[in-house]
């Protein structure tokens, strides 16, 4: 492909509105445009890219055995009502309706299309094991796209759905999809974090995340270098502090006046006490109905983890008013002392806190002297507060560190959700009808392009790996007349002619433009075409990786050239 004909608009600047590298260098390097807020054109040089990384996952997904389909990007709404997630999938789902007014959702994931097609085609037992997959667009509604195509509204996704007749086949299943990830992402060139992963609003039992770390990631990661532990934070464990029982001898209950003191750094100085003997109490609306959760002071909320103790499907901060109604006080002063007549869940570290502080639901005035069994009667205990940097490991209790990282696949084991939902069976050996067990497995496409650039890029410009690299080779000549154009030329046919492929820069601009856009659009091998050649028939050839140039014969080019590919 000739340069001069081909369309790569390189800039020299950095966007105003690109503030991640991955989306930096990809607008610099003419791989992608941007349509609007979350919505991205991806140029000739950018789809490449992206179809080489689709081949990986695709061959990958082949060699498990897995049938690719293409499925509707608009499925009915219909299904979705079936499986219950019409209204629990909130309003990230795009939901739109035809002109006979059927609704329809823009599909964020397929779960409920591919169920409904496989049921029409399985019937017994012999039709299982199957897994299923696609390589197709999905849609989400950012309330804030962002990171360019990390977080945008139209996305690519490879989504594949396990069906099997038992758990044991199930996890057979699963694991084929751990080892295909693994492969996957290295062929790409990522060095990925599997970690252990909340299934939300997917559903399940066991689920794994692959990790991209980053400082521009969302996720905060949860990791043991003593045994191997990995997990989001959302799913993180620690190992709590074993107590003895606290010495201290418990206190007279008694309300305490706090003008104005709500929050628990506020409260720390006003108690002159140690954040962890407050019991922090947040009103939250799960589904609609106000729950309260109390956690130590020194602790934060883990929001997912209250959620699925919870089992909702939704769950959000109570606003001011429902608060003051629930509590009879502003927010910053609710407390379960007295409390108010709602569902109350307590983190497991606040049944052994002695002589605590919390809100006594009235403004400006907090309880002391709080001890659980007396004061307060625990009924529902649960892991509910997030894993921080320096806490126990929960297998060897060795000291867990965090990282950030960039979501680019995920796998689950979804259990009988959607197959029992959408009524999907098949017959048994002995002509039972039973239920098939599903695993669903996704991997960010647009995702795993910019995770790559993340960690393959240097002050120059992108660093791509060879396996998913736009061009083989990136050929620049430096030709000054006629004749040392001819001479180019016929190099580029001769790596044409060997099924090289090759991006050719034959456009008329200076040497030091050309690399700097070669450097900027990072193909993994430069060859260079210029004095030396017209002048001794020696043939530059450069890595991207490395400074140093190597010298080379015309006649030995071709043998040279596929040994680096």
């Amino acid at each position: 492909m000739k340069l001069s004909r081909y369309m790569v608009p390189t800039l020299k600047e950095d966007p105003s509105d690109a503030v991640v590298t991955s989306h930096r260098l990809m607008m610099r390097a003419g791989l992608i445009r941007k349509e609007s807020a979350g919505m991205y054109v991806y140029l000739p040089m950018g789809f490449r890219v992206l179809r080489k990384i689709m081949n990986i996952v695709r061959e990958e997904m082949d060699r498990t055995g897995a049938l690719e389909f293409l499925m509707p990007e608009m499925t009915s709404a219909d299904l979705w009502k079936q499986s219950g997630r019409w209204e629990t999938m909130g309003p990230e789902m795009f939901r739109i309706k035809d002109r006979n007014g059927m609704e329809y959702a823009l599909a964020p994931t397929h779960e409920e299309a591919f169920t409904s097609v496989v049921n029409s085609i399985i019937s017994s037992y012999r039709d299982l094991p199957v897994t299923v997959y696609q390589i197709n667009t999905k849609f989400r509604d950012e309330i804030r796209p962002r990171f360019g195509v990390i977080r945008s509204k139209e996305f690519i996704m490879k989504d594949a759905y396990s069906f099997d007749l038992n758990e044991e086949g199930l996890e057979k299943s699963y694991q084929a999809m751990r080892q295909a990830y693994r492969r996957i992402f290295e062929r790409c060139g990522l060095d990925t974090i599997p970690v252990e992963a909340d299934t939300g609003s997917m559903g399940g039992s066991n689920s794994e995340e692959f990790m991209v770390a980053s400082e521009v990631g969302e996720e905060y990661l949860l990791l043991c270098d003593g045994c191997g532990y990995r997990a989001n934070q959302e799913k993180a464990e620690y190992k709590r502090k074993e107590t003895a029982g606290s010495a201290e001898e418990p206190q007279e209950l008694k309300i305490v006046d706090t003008p104005a003191v709500r929050t628990i750094d506020e409260l720390v100085v006003f108690f002159k006490a140690s954040a962890g003997i407050f019991m922090k109490s947040i009103i939250y609306l799960a589904d609609g109905k106000p729950v309260m959760a109390v956690v130590p002071g020194d602790r934060e909320i883990n929001e997912h983890k209250l959620k699925n103790v919870l089992g909702a499907a939704e769950l959000e901060l109570a606003p001011d008013n429902v608060v003051e109604e629930v509590t009879g006080a502003p927010v910053g002063f609710a407390g379960p002392v007295k409390g108010p007549k709602v569902r109350t869940v307590y983190d497991i570290a606040v049944k052994d806190i002695t002589n605590g502080i919390t809100g006594a639901n009235a403004r400006d005035k907090h309880f002391a002297g709080v001890n659980p069994g007396r004061d307060i009667q625990i009924k529902e205990a649960f892991d509910i507060t997030s894993a921080v940097e320096g806490d126990a490991c929960p297998r060897c209790g060795a000291a867990m560190y965090v990282k950030k990282g960039i979501e680019v696949g995920h796998i689950f084991k979804l259990g009988y959700k959607y197959t029992k939902s959408m009524d999907v069976s098949v017959l048994d050996e002995s002509g039972k009808a039973v239920m098939p067990i599903m695993g669903c497995y996704g991997i960010g496409v647009n995702r795993t392009m910019a995770a790559v650039v993340e960690q393959h890029y240097d002050e120059r410009g992108i660093v791509w790996p060879q396996s998913i690299s736009p061009f083989d080779v990136h050929l620049v000549g430096l030709a000054k007349n006629d004749d040392e154009i001819n001479r180019v030329e016929e190099i580029y046919s001769l790596l044409q002619n060997n099924g090289i492929d090759v991006l050719f820069d034959d456009r008329k601009a200076s040497p030091g433009f050309k690399f700097a856009d070669a450097d900027l659009m990072g193909i993994p091998v430069r060859i260079t075409v210029g004095k030396s050649f017209f002048q001794d028939g020696d043939i530059e050839i450069k890595l991207r990786t490395s400074k140093d140039l190597e010298k080379i014969k015309s006649d030995f080019l071709v043998e040279k050239i596929k040994t680096l590919i």
